[in-house]
């Protein structure tokens, strides 16, 4: 038995031992020679046979799936390192893990609200927009049928238009959208996305085509706002925590620029000129 084999016995072994009947819905059945699930209560949640089982707990040499594997890792609660350890003992590597969202936070839509009069938005592994603020709607001139900011970078033409340097910006988003899709084999919702915007617009086209990749996290986005002037942003693109795949955007106004106070200005303009 190779010593990956012996460890995966022993690995399976600790990790059945530590969860309780009560803890996956079983009866207890009394007291127990050994703590712990035996092994044809996992297998039969699992959905395997018990042999089968019993040959991979003993490190045999056989054949293991994805979705088998998870099954196991799933009655045994394995955290998302502990999944990955399974995984990497019986040869595998380990697919990403497929999670509901948690909710935004009130404090991280305070964060929002209070980064007025600096545009901010939160969007989410498909560059979909969750959030965004009302001064990112104002100053990018985001509308209601604006939903994914890739989208919107390419076919808003009102977003163009206010936008300078929109080519090296264009070629840097598409860069950084073909390189978040590799994190997520197997997600089709990238090639869906990249498939109608190519059809939409020969510019993202062309981009997508040259396969470039870039790790997008800070930029400078340079906005001709009709009623602000010249705005200069530096944009900082941040994880949210507890919401895989999801980044909060942040722009701040570039010192020297005159952005600060032209953004207060834009402010006072609305406030004074709510409609």
């Amino acid at each position: 038995m190779t010593e990956r084999r012996a460890e995966l016995r022993e690995f399976l072994r600790s990790r059945r031992a530590r969860v309780t009947p009560a803890d996956v819905g079983l009866p207890d059945t009394g007291r127990r020679r050994t703590p712990g699930l035996r092994r044809e209560e996992l297998a039969m949640l699992a959905g395997v046979g018990v042999s089968w089982y019993t040959w991979l707990e003993q490190g045999r040499d056989i054949r293991v799936s994805d979705a088998v594997l998870d099954a196991i890792g799933a009655v045994l609660r394995l955290d998302a390192a502990e999944r990955d350890h399974l995984f990497r003992l019986a040869g595998l590597v380990a697919p990403p893990r497929v999670e509901r969202p948690a909710p935004l936070s009130p404090e991280l839509l305070r964060l929002l609200d209070a980064w007025a009069p600096r545009p901010a938005y939160v969007r989410d592994r498909h560059w979909n927009f969750v959030a965004v603020n009302e001064t990112a709607r104002r100053v990018f001139g985001y509308g209601g049928a604006d939903d994914n900011c890739l989208v919107a970078l390419f076919t808003d033409a009102r977003f163009r238009a206010v936008q300078r340097g929109w080519s090296a910006n264009a070629a840097a988003s598409a860069a950084a959208f073909r390189a978040d899709a590799a994190r997520y084999p197997g997600d089709g919702e990238f090639d869906a996305i990249a498939a109608r915007l190519s059809a939409a617009s020969p510019e993202f086209a062309a981009l997508w085509a040259r396969h470039d990749v870039v790790e997008y996290t800070a930029g400078v986005k340079e906005i001709e706002h009709p009623d602000a002037g010249l705005l200069v942003f530096e944009a900082t693109v941040l994880p949210v925590p507890g919401r895989p795949g999801h980044h909060l955007v942040l722009h701040n106004a570039r010192p020297g620029t005159g952005t600060a106070e032209r953004l207060e200005a834009l402010r006072s303009l609305v406030v004074a000129h709510p409609g």
